[in-house]
């Protein structure tokens, strides 16, 4: 019987599965096939399924649509009155907070993935922090990038799909120390917070300079480590050169630490998602950025998504995987926050018969128009990369506009671009992506980016 088992297999009749009894057709989840809408920063405030616009209805439907959706909420949610609610005597502008209940909106809006690492996560100290994460899991949402220890905010976060199983990975580099999440050790708990990506800044400077710095140290009595060709001054560390220059590296132990995540997320998931709040370098990607999601990538990363200076930045494509160093905000309710702390009251020179509608509008008033001001501020895109069997094939990019010039009720929620603006943003997106490389088509309304299956992109 042997035998003639063993013709069948050689003349094809019999395969292994046949043999083993295995289903030759994998688990669908497993074939590769995924699409996944990226968007930046949701500052919200206030509802979203009370409106019907069709161009409000069309981007919900891009998100509801996607295999999968990712926004970095960049806010706080949870109720004044609750234990530990307490503001911190330092925020990241305005002290984020929001009703639990509009965590739900975001679930709404097609939204499933989302970061907490940012210059915000602790406006409201550790209570603010724990509370935030509790009424997003209430809200059904995958939450990563803080925690109540540094191994607990680096750890992956996961969710299960019908295209494979994501990992999500969140971390800032733009924070307050007190920010940062500290380790754990066997006889002393973590400290709460987020985590962190730390750059080193170093500033190099000139002969003459260099002495009038070291000078005014030591005069001053301020102490600090020095040495023939560095020193340290009020925080910074200064070198001697031969002209003015500035380096940014990422601290060696968190990009050890991430990378280490991000290769274990990949043992365990389909999809990587690694995010990034990250206000260094405006509109442009500072050389330490580009690093880090190069390196990130090179662990495994298959999504890279960076938000935080509210403005786009270009897109990359490394590896055959995609780079969004930012796509700038998708809901931008930053002045219908409800309530604010004193510090923020005597900021703007109010008294304590000020109300919050006084310090938002003295606030743009001091900053010279500050967000309202500025158009690039309002526009963004929604992002929806194509995998096909493990490979990035398209990346449609969906133009939104948040009412540039609207009264403060109506500014902040996120339509589709049409038109002229349309084209304008996605010109916008043309021209800072292409020093890096990638070509940005714009056709029937929205921007496409091809990729073939090596990696390269496609010609127009």
């Amino acid at each position: 019987m042997k035998r003639v088992i063993l013709w069948f297999a050689v003349m094809g009749v019999l395969t292994p599965a046949h043999l083993t009894g295995q289903q030759t057709q994998p688990h669908r989840d497993g074939l590769g096939d995924i699409t996944i809408a990226l968007a930046g920063d949701a500052i919200i405030t206030r509802q979203l399924r009370v409106f019907e616009e069709p161009e409000f209805l069309e981007i919900r439907d891009v998100i509801r649509g996607a295999t999968t959706a990712f926004v970095n909420a960049e806010m706080l949610f949870f109720d004044y009155d609750e234990p530990e609610i307490i503001p911190s005597s330092q925020s990241g502008g305005t002290y984020m907070r929001a009703e639990p209940e509009l965590a739900d909106e975001l679930a709404w809006m097609g939204f499933d993935m989302v970061s907490t690492a940012n210059n915000h996560s602790l406006d409201f100290s550790y209570g603010g922090l724990r509370s935030n994460n509790h009424w997003l899991r209430q809200a059904g949402l995958v939450a990563a990038g803080t925690g109540e220890n540094l191994a607990e905010a680096r750890a992956p976060k996961y969710l299960d799909t019908p295209g494979g199983r994501v990992a999500l990975i969140s971390v800032s580099s733009s924070f307050a120390d007190f920010n940062r999440a500290g380790p754990q050790r066997k006889d002393m708990r973590g400290r709460p917070g987020l985590n962190p990506l730390r750059v080193e800044t170093t500033y190099y400077v000139p002969e003459a300079e260099f002495q009038q710095l070291s000078r005014v140290r030591g005069e001053l009595g301020m102490g600090g480590r020095g040495g023939d060709d560095r020193i340290q001054f009020m925080g910074a560390t200064f070198v001697r050169s031969d002209e003015f220059a500035v380096t940014n590296v990422v601290n060696a132990y968190d990009l050890e630490e991430i990378t280490a995540s991000v290769s274990d997320a990949k043992q365990q998931a389909n999809w990587v998602i690694v995010s990034s709040h990250t206000h260094q370098g405006g509109a442009g990607v500072a050389d330490f950025f580009s690093e880090f999601t190069h390196a990130v990538i090179d662990a495994g990363a298959d999504i890279f998504v960076g938000h935080g200076p509210h403005v786009l930045r270009g897109i990359e494509i490394y590896k055959g995987r995609p780079i969004f160093y930012s796509l700038g905000n998708f809901l931008m309710e930053n002045e219908t926050v409800e309530l604010q702390p004193w510090e923020n009251y005597d900021g703007v020179d109010l008294d304590d018969h000020a109300l919050p509608g006084d310090f938002y509008t003295a606030r743009i008033e001091r900053s010279g128009g500050s967000f309202p001001a500025q158009a690039a501020y309002w526009e963004a895109v929604v992002a929806v990369p194509v995998f096909r069997g493990g490979d990035l094939t398209r990346i449609d990019l969906h133009p939104i506009t948040m009412g540039h010039g609207l009264e403060r009720p109506q500014r902040g929620r996120p339509l589709a671009a049409k038109g002229d603006l349309a084209r304008t943003i996605i010109t916008r997106l043309q021209e800072l992506s292409r020093p890096l490389g990638t070509e940005v088509n714009f056709e029937n309304g929205i921007g496409v980016i091809r990729v073939g299956r090596a990696g390269r992109e496609d010609g127009p």
